[in-house]
């Protein structure tokens, strides 16, 4: 009888768990029941008495005046383009509710809960307690430890559910059950894929020769900064970087340490991806302050990349541009979590924040749906309509510097969550209709979705330092982001040069160029499901826009001039 009142109802093992619960009280659950990747080893229950930390989002006011904000200052036939808002004003517009606010911490401080952090926004709340209060608190939960290559975290393996009294005040909790994917790159071979024959390989010169950046594109604005954020115990080291500019950075300016590191930077052995964002990014946007987002690592309940939008909300001082090489199936994540990140990355939009996304390295990737069934797999926050998201692209020519054709791992397609945004709608209808005879079924994809990704670059066959030894073969989209992150700093220098406001989230203004300043690609097809249907293939590039590269990749004086015009 107590299951039939709740909100939402997920099976049996829900009603059981309900069902223990006391007749006079009402709860709700937030989740579906989590999936703990294979590669993850489950250790065992925690011990009662073990601290954890959880991040309770609160329910923000004004998300749909937010958004109005953010198209109106993104769009530059605004006469509000570029009035960017101070963190103050984002705090004062989407702050929860006094209501909100009063009944979370009242249920939090009933279960003695007061060890709690809020964000200057304050609609999160990280608190500290432990696993036996946790799961009182959030009936249903049940904490283990899963490990893997060395690193442990604490999750619930069973869904939680809140008080009916609070549910409609919190978007989610977080810290019980996302765990972190192996980020881009599906295996290590991928990332260093050998080719027969000597190979040219991509360094700082060859992508200033490819893109048309000159020794005198650098940094000179005092006011500019770009960061990288890592979330995968993924560190970089101070000597690569060092390493890296002395072997590739001599024909022009650049830093050769980070200015500001966020967060705790691990000991050990640097990791491949954390080496390759930083290297790009400071050698493309070369001799501009950077800062590293790293793991803060304090707790084994921490999720890095909510911490990471959480430090968003309370720093006032940020740097224009952030690039993360970080994605997950859609499938995978709450609907509820993806939209609050959503907004999260709305309030960093309407800040003036670029914020830059890999496209993955699965092409339109596969889902099993059941009985010969498949569909195509979009990855978050990729799919996300207020991020600006990179594919990536190789040499036709690898011998020689020549155009460019559509990296067959380039992630890109539709999104299954959320609805395809206005300034990108004729782009993509262009683009159907062009060609429409070799689409792929359209029960693989939803045509209404924000389609993605918006621009591209090359991610195929780079050098990295990595432990003091330059290494070929590094591919990947999480090689294409930092790079066109790099660019967008450098026009962001000029921008601040001439007075301008930085770009903020450019997606708007890009689609209003057309392609203009970009190099079409226009030749290859990315993977897709290895089924009779489709044999392995997802969706082609085409003239103009398409789902695999985007819009194409910068011809950066060409590109400065169409973004510096106002």
């Amino acid at each position: 009888k107590y299951a039939v009142k709740t909100k939402h109802i997920l099976g049996l093992e829900a009603c059981v768990i309900l069902a223990s619960v006391k007749d006079h009280e009402q709860f709700s659950f937030f989740s579906s029941f989590p999936r703990i990747p294979e590669d993850w080893t489950h250790v065992g229950r925690v011990n009662p008495t073990e601290e954890l930390e959880l991040t309770f989002a609160l329910k923000q006011q004004n998300v749909n005046l937010l958004e109005e904000t953010l198209s109106l200052v993104s769009d530059p036939d605004s006469a509000s383009y570029g009035k960017h808002l101070t963190l103050e004003e984002v705090s004062s517009l989407v702050r929860p509710s006094e209501l909100t606010q009063k009944v979370v911490r009242h249920w939090l401080q009933s279960h003695g809960i007061t060890n709690c952090l809020t964000v200057r926004t304050q609609d999160f709340l990280q608190c500290t307690m432990t696993a036996e209060v946790a799961e009182t608190l959030l009936p249903g939960s049940k904490f283990h430890r899963y490990t893997r290559d060395g690193q442990s975290l604490v999750r619930s393996s069973a869904p939680y559910s809140v008080h009916d009294d609070v549910h409609q005040h919190l978007d989610f909790v977080g810290g019980l059950h996302r765990l972190p994917p192996r980020g881009l790159q599906d295996s290590s071979n991928r990332k260093q894929k050998s080719k027969a024959g000597v190979h040219l390989g991509v360094t700082p010169a060859i992508l200033r020769a490819r893109y048309n950046l000159t020794a005198t594109d650098v940094g000179t604005a005092q006011n500019n900064s770009q960061a990288v954020a890592q979330f995968l115990e993924q560190y970089y080291s101070p000597a690569d970087l060092a390493e890296f500019m002395s072997m590739y950075g001599r024909s022009f300016q650049h830093h050769s340490q980070v200015d500001r590191v966020v967060g705790t930077q691990g000991a050990g052995k640097a990791g491949l991806e954390a080496s390759l964002d930083i290297e790009y990014i400071m050698s493309t946007g070369a001799n501009i302050s950077t800062w590293v987002f790293t793991n803060p690592g304090r707790h084994e309940s921490q999720e890095p990349f909510l911490q990471w939008m959480v430090l968003l909300s309370n720093m006032s001082d940020l740097p224009w541009v952030h690039t993360i090489s970080y994605g997950d199936d859609e499938d995978s994540l709450s609907t509820a979590y993806m939209m609050r990140i959503n907004t999260e990355f709305m309030k960093a939009g309407v800040r003036g924040i670029s914020l830059l996304f890999a496209s993955g390295d699965s092409g339109a990737g596969c889902r099993h749906l059941g009985k010969e069934q498949n569909s195509f797999r979009p990855s978050f926050p990729a799919s996300s309509p207020y991020v600006t998201t990179v594919g990536g692209t190789s040499f036709k020519n690898p011998f020689k510097v020549t155009y460019e054709v559509t990296d067959y791992i380039s992630g890109g397609g539709f999104s299954n969550v959320f609805k395809m945004p206005d300034y990108q709608a004729s782009a993509v209808d262009a683009y159907m209709k062009t060609v429409a005879a070799t689409l792929p079924p359209q029960s693989y994809y939803n045509t209404s979705g924000r389609a993605y990704p918006d621009m591209a670059a090359l991610s195929d066959n780079y050098w990295v330092v990595i432990n003091r030894v330059p290494v070929p073969w590094v591919s990947g989209t999480s090689a294409s982001t930092p790079v066109v992150g790099g660019m967008l700093s450098l026009i962001n220098d000029q921008r601040l040069l001439k007075g301008l406001p930085a770009l903020g989230f450019l997606n708007p203004r890009l689609y209003k160029l057309k392609g203009q300043a970009l190099f079409d690609v226009t030749e290859g097809c990315h993977l897709g499901c290895l089924d009779e249907q489709v044999q392995g293939k997802g969706f082609c590039a085409a003239p103009s826009w398409d789902p695999v590269t985007g819009w194409g990749t910068p011809n950066y004086p060409a590109l400065l001039a169409a973004l510096l015009a106002k």
